[in-house]
């Protein structure tokens, strides 16, 4: 079975290795397009009710419009200059995505972010998404944010780990 046939199946409909692996399909490709041009392709995942969470920051957003703008806010306050994917896996129900991401602070469109403009910064990225019929209803985002250079950035880093540049 072609994945694309998987992602108009329900869950019922599919076995739990069948769910897994749409699952971290359909993560991927939320992760894919979480780029400026094609954002509404990221937000086109999520199911028809969603919750958005950043628990650092203290945000919560519980619909697409402001997630949309949310992303809007990232994408005009950070520059990534490298990403540092380190695991994922899923279940039937969630996906983990464990990444390192380095940044330069270049706005201040983030909701209750603190760093200021021109901060090198690294950030230890976790996500746990949880999925229903093949689209997210729920996002969370675990930001462990560092200044470069500091004594606590450090992480222990998969040998098979690739980081790509920007």
């Amino acid at each position: 079975m072609t994945e694309n046939a998987l992602v108009w199946r329900t869950d019922s409909e599919l076995t739990k290795e069948e769910i897994e692996a749409r699952n971290l399909s359909v993560v991927a490709a939320h992760f894919h397009n979480e780029t400026p041009d094609t954002v509404e392709q990221a937000i086109a995942l999520y199911g028809d009710t969603i919750s958005w969470e950043v628990p650092t920051r203290g945000v919560v957003y519980r619909n697409r419009t402001d997630v949309l703008n949310a992303y809007r806010g990232i994408f005009r306050t950070l520059k990534y200059r490298a990403v540092t994917p380190l695991r994922r896996f899923s279940t039937d129900r969630y996906v983990f995505d464990d990444q390192i991401v380095h940044v330069t602070v270049v706005g201040n469109e983030m909701d209750n972010f603190k760093y200021p403009i021109g901060s090198e910064l690294s950030v230890r990225l976790s996500h746990l998404f949880e999925l229903k019929d093949g689209k997210i209803i729920r996002e969370i985002a675990y930001e462990v944010w560092r200044k470069e250079g500091t004594p606590e950035n450090f992480d222990v880093i998969p040998n098979d780990a690739v980081t790509t540049n920007f």
